[in-house]
């Protein structure tokens, strides 16, 4: 079964084609004068211009072929040619009928792909820091709207577990404890089974072995030296490289699962090491190769180019491959695995060009077919009140979870008194994922936004806790209800404007959700959520809907009530945000 727009766009494309033209697809729009319909159709213009016709007689041809059918319980024209339609009564009641059977009837999307989503990368032996969010956010959200469209999804979460942050780790525990196994080159047997180092441990040597390498050259070749070793296989720092790994992936996806970001994959750049033999080998009998001041590189660029697009670096100079030939590495495997449609990559804006250079190699190299899709998914930057780049008070980078646990300060002032203890402590934690991730979301994914806790975190406004009070409320109300065994199985009347308003919003959650999933942003739906949820409330407080004595309005009321909170929490879970029992 249809979404209830689409099978409207599908009839008046019927009556078009009827009428002896040719058109490609028919949208509908939801009305920017409510007084004139409900809905809008504007493409009468771009059919005119085709024909050569008036646009106006064109739209007269239109209406009148549909009234003919008594099918709307309004359709007129205004101005050059728009079209503007009022749906019945019995349209709206029996759509949200079936919606109340099956909230997900307007979850679909005319073709399912598979689809591989690259959001993580998170460095090994580093916390997460502020500048994950964005990707973490918009990734997973992304992901989840994509697969309840029906799509099959799989996220890789990417690690960075093979570069020179390793090297500068090690080196740093080498200087600390220089007679630990590892550096033993004549050690004989096994390695210690337990890390040498917490992943305390770990946060406090890495910026410390960062600061000096940037300042001593002596140091930093050490590490590039103990990079290159146990790149090459080393036994005793494979051995540590397990323990670093093994310390710190615990933390990393500790600090995931607070965020609700969830990956199927927890595969990293060693992962893809092991596939560049063979990837180069590959590239070396399709003669792609060249040689270019002693290092290898692909050609690239292309005829119509208006930028300037370097040759992708395989090779260095010195041997060692680049970070274009690992996510290059990274395509060979994943289609090799999983051989997805599609491949979507979030980061910032500023790895373009890399992007652009590594997605024309695979392509040219066929190491993915014509029809898969590479994508780059840039977004802008957050940053706090101040206009910059979020930071702690002292300017230091803020860690993830220190941003959570200043948005759960805040929303925990707006809990009830009543709640106390370990469930405060939970409800607060949720609330404040809500206004972390909502705020996260609401902006269009290029802009750049400020966060602000105190503003977020408050229950009136476009905010994840308002949000998520709102749809809280509604559960209320429900169950009350049900306490009071009061029965409401369907709508059977629209009772006033309030409630007509609520039914027309809902009838756009399919075009909502491709939207966002065509953009790959989620501020329709955010803004949707809000219309959605804010409209509820004014018919919410214009009517007492428990106490209501005639009982047909009452039914329709609370069936109404349970549709818009089932679609408030499917919502909801795409955005990675969970509803809790009470706040």
């Amino acid at each position: 079964m249809q979404a209830f727009i689409k099978t409207q766009e599908e009839y008046i494309k019927e009556k078009i084609k009827k009428l002896g033209y040719e058109i490609k697809d028919v949208t509908l729009n939801v009305s920017s004068r409510p007084e004139l319909g409900d809905y809008q159709f504007n493409g009468i213009m771009a059919l005119a211009k085709e024909y050569k016709r008036n646009p106006r007689e064109i739209a007269e041809e239109l209406v009148n072929s549909i009234k003919e059918d008594n099918f709307y319980k309004d359709i007129n024209m205004a101005g050059p040619g728009f079209i503007n339609i009022t749906f019945s009564d019995e349209q709206l009641i029996n759509h949200l009928n079936e919606l109340n059977e099956n909230i997900n009837l307007n979850y679909t999307v005319d073709k399912k792909r598979t689809i591989f989503l690259d959001y993580g990368g998170a460095n090994v032996a580093k916390a997460l820091h502020v500048g994950h969010l964005r990707s973490a956010n918009i990734g997973e959200a992304l992901k989840r709207l994509a697969k309840s469209l029906g799509n099959e999804t799989i996220a890789d979460a990417h690690l960075g577990d093979w570069g020179r942050p390793i090297g500068l780790v090690m080196l740093e525990i080498k200087n600390r404890f220089p007679n630990l196994p590892y550096f033993d080159e004549n050690h004989k047997g096994s390695y210690p089974d337990q890390s040498p180092v917490t992943n305390e441990d770990l946060m406090e040597m890495y910026p410390k072995a960062s600061e000096k390498a940037k300042n001593d050259e002596k140091y930093m070749e050490e590490a590039r030296e103990i990079t290159a070793k146990f790149q090459s296989g080393d036994k005793g720092l494979m051995a540590l490289w397990e323990h670093i790994m093994n310390v710190s992936k615990k933390d990393i996806k500790a600090s995931y699962d607070r965020l609700n970001t969830t990956f199927e994959v927890w595969e990293g750049e060693s992962d893809c090491d092991k596939y560049i033999p063979e990837l180069i080998e590959y590239l070396e009998k399709e003669k792609l190769i060249k040689e270019s001041q002693g290092a290898r590189i692909i050609e690239v660029k292309e005829e119509n180019d208006d930028h300037e697009v370097p040759p992708l670096l395989l090779v260095k100079s010195n041997g060692s491959h680049s970070y274009e030939t690992t996510d290059l590495a990274c395509i060979w495997e994943r289609m090799h695995k999983w051989s997805p449609d599609e491949i979507w990559y979030l980061t910032d804006s500023r790895q373009a060009l890399h992007f652009e250079q590594v997605f024309r190699a695979a392509k040219k190299a066929k190491i993915v077919k014509d029809t898969t899709k590479l994508e780059f998914i840039p977004f802008g930057t957050m940053n706090g009140v101040d206009g910059k780049p979020f930071k702690t008070r002292d300017g230091g980078t803020m860690k993830l979870d220190d941003l959570i646990d200043l948005a759960a300060v805040e929303c925990e002032k707006k809990i009830l008194p009543n709640i106390i203890g370990e469930e405060r402590k939970k409800i607060a934690e949720i609330v404040a994922l809500s206004a972390v991730k909502y705020a996260d979301l609401l902006p269009y994914r290029l802009t750049d936004y400020v966060f602000d806790p105190v503003k977020f975190s408050d229950l009136q406004g476009k905010t994840g806790p308002y949000l998520l009070y709102s749809t809280i409320r509604m559960k209320s109300l429900l169950a009350k209800a049900n306490e009071e065994k009061i029965e409401y199985k369907k709508i059977l009347t629209i009772s006033d404007e309030f409630q007509r308003n609520i039914m027309i919003s809902l009838l756009n959650i399919n075009s909502v959700l491709n939207k966002s999933f065509e953009s790959r942003s989620l501020n329709d739906i955010c803004e949707h959520l809000y219309k959605i949820t804010n409209t509820y409330n004014n018919f919410y407080y214009q009517n007492r809907i428990l106490t209501e004595s005639n009982i047909k309005i009452r039914e329709s009321w609370l069936t109404l009530t349970k549709i818009v909170y089932d679609n408030n929490c499917k919502m909801l879970k795409i955005l990675g945000i969970n509803v809790p029992e009470r706040m």
